[in-house]
C-alpha cells in the first residue's frame, strides 16, 4: 500500500494536542493533526472545570509539578498577549477541623517546594471576611489560581498552528501506527480511516509522531507495531468519570473554594468552581466505570454533594443543584491506587525513533498544556 509523505503528526486535537502541534510547527515542522472527533477539543478538554492551577498538590519533582507551575505563569501570559478570556480570581483551600488544618500545614508545605510562593494562611475570621457564607478554621488563599475560556484557548492555538503552516484534519481516527525500522526518511506510518465512512485507509508516513490522544492514547499504543509490550501501559484503561452539578442563579463566592482532602480518603473532595460568568457549579466526583463513553449525570448523585458542600457552606439550599455535566480522566491507576505523574514517552525512553506518547495526560493538564508542548519538542530534539 503507498503512503502519503507527511512530517510530523500529532494525534489528538485536545488542548494538549494542539499544544503539543503549536510548539512543533513554530519549531518549523510540517505538523498536520489528526483528529478522530467531527471537530477539536470535544472530549476531556470541553468536559473540565477550566481551571488555571497553581501547583499546590503535586509531588516535589514530578513532572505535574513542574510542568502545572511553568505552565502556569506560560499560560497567563499566553492569554493576555492573545485577549483569550481568562481570570485570576483566586482559590481559597479550606480547612473544617483540627485534622484537615494540619493537613492543610502539610499541603502548605508542598506548595512551596513546588515553587508557589504567594500562598497566604488565613485563619477563620480573615477567611470569612474574604467570603461571608464561608464556613471553616482556616484557609490558604492561592492568589495565582485562576480560570479560563478553554474552547478560547483551544482555539488560539489551532490558529497558531495554521498561521504556521500545519493543518487539522478531522474525522481522522488512527487505527494503528507501525515502526518503520531502517527507513532513511520516515519512522513510523499511520493508519487513518474516517470513522463514519467505509473504504480503504489512508496511510501516512511521518518523520515525527506524538500520541496525544487523550483517553484512546494506551489503546493507540497497543496497536503500535514496533513499540516494546513494557513500554505499553496495562489494559484496560481505568475510566474515571467525574460529574459536575451546577448551582442556580449567581454563587455567593467570589474565589474558587476548594475542601482539604484528607490523606486516606478516596474523594478529590467536591470543589466550588467559577466560569467567566459567574455561576458556580460543584464538583467533580469520583466515579468509576466500565467505558470511557457514558457522560450522563446521575441527578440522585446529589445527595452526597449536598453533604460534602455543607461542610464549607452550610447555606446551600435544598434543591438548588442541578446535574450539569460530566468529564472521563484518562487516569494511568485504578481505584485504591495512588495518583500516578504524567508519563511523557519519547525515543529515550522506548527506542522508537520520532515517536512520543503522552500517557495519563489528566489535570492538571490543561494549565500545562504550553509546558508540556515545549517538552514533546525538546522530546524529539536531534
Amino acid at each position: 500500500m503507498s503512503a502519503e509523505q507527511v512530517d510530523t503528526v500529532v494525534i489528538g486535537a485536545g488542548v494538549v494536542g494542539l499544544a503539543v502541534a503549536r510548539a512543533l510547527a513554530l519549531a518549523g515542522r510540517e505538523v498536520m493533526v489528526l483528529e478522530a472527533e467531527h471537530t477539536f477539543g470535544t472530549m476531556t478538554s470541553a468536559r473540565n472545570s477550566e481551571v488555571i492551577h497553581a501547583g499546590i498538590y503535586y509531588p516535589a519533582g514530578s513532572l505535574k509539578s513542574r510542568l502545572c507551575v511553568q505552565g502556569r505563569q506560560m499560560l497567563y501570559a499566553y492569554c493576555g498577549e492573545r485577549g483569550i478570556a481568562h481570570r485570576r480570581c483566586g482559590k481559597l483551600i479550606v480547612a473544617c477541623n483540627d485534622a484537615q488544618v494540619r493537613e492543610l500545614r502539610a499541603i502548605e508545605a508542598r506548595a512551596v517546594a513546588n515553587g508557589v510562593t504567594d500562598l497566604r494562611w488565613l485563619p477563620r475570621a480573615e477567611a470569612q471576611a474574604l467570603e461571608p457564607q464561608l464556613s471553616c478554621q482556616a484557609a490558604l488563599l492561592s492568589p495565582s489560581t485562576g480560570i479560563v475560556d478553554s474552547h478560547g484557548l483551544m482555539l488560539s492555538l489551532l490558529g497558531d498552528v495554521e498561521n504556521a503552516g500545519g493543518v487539522l484534519a478531522v474525522n481522522s481516527k488512527v487505527n494503528w501506527l507501525a515502526a518503520q525500522a531502517g527507513s532513511a526518511l520516515a519512522a513510523i506510518k499511520i493508519g487513518v480511516s474516517d470513522p463514519g465512512q467505509s473504504g480503504d485507509e489512508l496511510v501516512l508516513q511521518a518523520r515525527q509522531v506524538v500520541n496525544a490522544a487523550g483517553l484512546g492514547a494506551i489503546a493507540l499504543a497497543h496497536r503500535t507495531q514496533g513499540l516494546a509490550p513494557e513500554h505499553r501501559p496495562p489494559m484496560p484503561t481505568h475510566w474515571a468519570k467525574g460529574n459536575y452539578f451546577t448551582l442556580g442563579g449567581r454563587a455567593p463566592f467570589a474565589h474558587l473554594i476548594y475542601p482539604v482532602v484528607e490523606r486516606d480518603s478516596p474523594s478529590l473532595g467536591v470543589h466550588l468552581t467559577l466560569d467567566l460568568g459567574g455561576q458556580a457549579k460543584f464538583g467533580p466526583d469520583v466515579q468509576w466505570q466500565d467505558s470511557g463513553d457514558d457522560y450522563r449525570v446521575d441527578a440522585a448523585r446529589a445527595d452526597s454533594f449536598y453533604d460534602e458542600v455543607r461542610r464549607y457552606w452550610p447555606g446551600l439550599a435544598d434543591d438548588a443543584l442541578q446535574p450539569g455535566y460530566a468529564g472521563i480522566r484518562p487516569k494511568l491507576t485504578g481505584p485504591g491506587e495512588a495518583a500516578a505523574d504524567f508519563m511523557i514517552q519519547g525515543p529515550r525512553e522506548h527506542g522508537v525513533p520520532g515517536l512520543v506518547n503522552l500517557f495519563g495526560i489528566e489535570s492538571p493538564g490543561l494549565t500545562s498544556c504550553l509546558a508540556l508542548g515545549a517538552e514533546v519538542a525538546r522530546c524529539l530534539e536531534p
